[in-house]
């Protein structure tokens, strides 16, 4: 809680609000339980998207609601592309309850502006939507003048009607340990039976597991500067990010230097998403056969 009021520029935390988790699916997975109620109960999910989103609302007979991000602004979100994936849900029957954001960007690597995370804040407030903010890939941030953004630091000042879970991980950032399971889910602005429910399901496991614990205090609450082994962290953890932001830019211009293929630049997170121009001889091979040219191989 302490970690996120620093963040979020002094907007209080509840540790009252705050499940621990094994990673942040388990936390992910127990909010679209939750959100999953009736039949045509639907999600809003980016595409290209982590398939956890899909996946998991499957299991709890939910729907998807794909919005597009686009390629070509920097797999940018649009309000327009939130509003035309909206209208078409509804139109098809689906009952939106909620709006998935992965910000940075799984797999496209881009990192929301503060001014895109309220416009995305607006829309769910007029929508009555609950915003599911992945975010555990707020310190994977690359590129000069850009920077994380929660959610909670937008909607903790400005928007009390809206609901938010956002999820954080010690499996990506810096600690990169996916196999130790620890995370963490906050909830804001839930009424209170809501948040008894979310406790009754978070009780059924008893407890996330003691070593991932640990992980989360040690990401959550680093050495600072002054304690003993303060240097040798801060040692590693910028050898680490140092290296990560280095791989980001070798990977886009190993992509962009092979004859068919274009990626933009990795903002944030640890994925490039490459876009492959077929040859049109390829495309009329493939066609002449019956076949999708994606699903061609000679």
């Amino acid at each position: 809680a302490d970690m996120m009021e620093r963040r979020d520029g002094g907007v209080k935390a509840d540790p009252k609000n705050i499940f621990l988790t094994d990673g942040a699916s388990p936390g992910i997975k127990m909010i679209l339980n939750v959100l999953m109620a009736n039949e045509g109960d639907a999600v809003m999910i980016p595409i290209p998207q982590y398939p956890l989103y899909s996946a998991s609302l499957s299991t709890f007979n939910g729907k998807p609601a794909p919005y597009y991000l686009d390629e070509s602004k920097g797999w940018s979100l649009s309000i327009d592309e939130l509003e035309r994936a909206y209208k078409e849900a509804t139109e098809a029957g689906k009952k939106i309850r909620a709006l998935v954001v992965i910000n940075p960007g799984n797999p496209t690597g881009q990192v929301l502006s503060k001014d895109v995370i309220r416009d995305i804040c607006k829309f769910a407030s007029e929508k009555k939507l609950v915003i599911l903010a992945d975010e555990v890939y707020q310190e994977n941030v690359y590129l000069p003048g850009l920077e994380f953004t929660s959610f909670k630091s937008v909607v903790g000042k400005d928007f009390s009607d809206v609901m938010l879970a956002s999820f954080h991980s010690v499996s990506k950032g810096v600690i990169g340990e996916c196999g130790k399971r620890g995370g963490y889910m906050e909830v804001h602005n839930f009424d209170e039976d809501i948040k008894a429910l979310l406790q009754k399901l978070a009780s059924i496991s008893l407890c996330p597991n003691i070593a991932g614990q640990i992980l989360v205090d040690l990401m959550v609450n680093p050495p600072k500067e002054g304690d003993e082994s303060y240097p040798e962290w801060k040692r590693e953890y910028f050898g680490l990010f140092n290296s990560l932001t280095s791989r980001a830019k070798r990977l886009v211009a190993g992509v962009n230097g092979i004859n068919g293929m274009t990626a933009n630049d990795i903002e944030g997170s640890m994925y490039a998403f490459p876009s492959i121009t077929l040859p049109a001889k390829f495309i009329a091979e493939a066609e002449s056969l019956g076949r999708a040219p994606d699903a061609h191989w000679p």
